[in-house]
């Protein structure tokens, strides 16, 4: 008999943070999603900070899971991170490896890819080191309060970084442009936002759950930014090319806006 019940949903029931970094973040021989998952979030994001328009005091994260090789090249443009979180899970699996703890997960494989294309490769620096100094705070995050870190109020935020925060938050396209509007709220004037997401996805699996993920297309996450008030400064869109059935997005974005006057 086939389950007929709905995909989870990120946010509601969490899911096995460790699992989701091993199936796809991992460097296991059989770990499919190198190029998708890994490469394609440090080569954009090493491309729009070395720009050099974003950068600044804040930094907010606002991604999925535990993973943390997207924040390589933001700690280089940013004094501090603040790092938000919907479940305790995802943060004791974080907190494990900002504090170098025993069985936390291993990060070199992506620290080597960014410095691949390093033009300084031979002055190598810490690259995991550099995104623990700047990491300041681990906070819990509640997507439907208000203000999403009651009672804390955070200070307002040069860029907020959102990997696949609003493809599993979302149920529907409406779910969608509120909870972008409540990232947004999280910027100072002028502020920048960077979102990294999957096109026409239905699902991804952590272990034995379904994952919900929200189908959307190009068109509809430029329109929604659009309407937020922003201006679209970069975007790459990648076809997939990761052959797995645990997930069934058919591409990935990358879109950098910030907000206008």
């Amino acid at each position: 008999m086939m389950d007929s019940s709905p995909h989870k949903l990120y946010h509601v029931h969490g899911f096995d943070s460790r699992q989701h970094l091993e199936d796809y973040f991992s460097d296991k021989p059989d770990m499919v999603f190198r190029d998708d998952f890994l490469q394609f979030f440090i080569d954009n994001l090493k491309q729009v900070f070395a720009v050099g328009h974003i950068n600044g005091d804040i930094l907010i994260d606002l991604s999925v899971g535990s993973f943390i090789h997207h924040l390589y090249s933001a700690s280089e443009f940013f004094k501090n991170i603040i790092v938000l979180k919907v479940s305790n899970r995802c943060i004791m699996e974080l907190k494990r490896w900002v504090d170098e703890r025993t069985g936390a997960f291993y990060w070199g494989h992506t620290s080597a890819l960014h410095q691949e294309k390093e033009e300084n490769s031979d002055q190598f620096e810490d690259n995991e080191g550099k995104v623990r100094s700047a990491i300041q705070h681990v906070v819990k995050c509640d997507l439907e309060k208000e203000n999403m870190t009651e009672p804390l109020v955070l200070p307002p935020a040069d860029c907020v970084i959102s990997a696949w925060g609003l493809d599993n938050a979302s149920k529907d396209q409406d779910d969608y442009i509120r909870y972008l509007r409540k990232f947004c709220g999280l910027l100072k004037p002028g502020g920048h936002i960077i979102l990294i997401g999957v096109l026409d996805a239905t699902y991804y699996t952590v272990g034995k759950d379904k994952i919900h993920s929200l189908t959307y297309n190009e068109d509809f996450v430029r329109k929604a930014l659009v309407g937020e008030g922003f201006i679209i400064d970069y975007c790459k869109v990648k076809e997939r090319t990761a052959v797995s059935d645990i997930t069934d997005y058919k591409a990935i974005i990358f879109i950098a806006a910030h907000k206008g006057n």
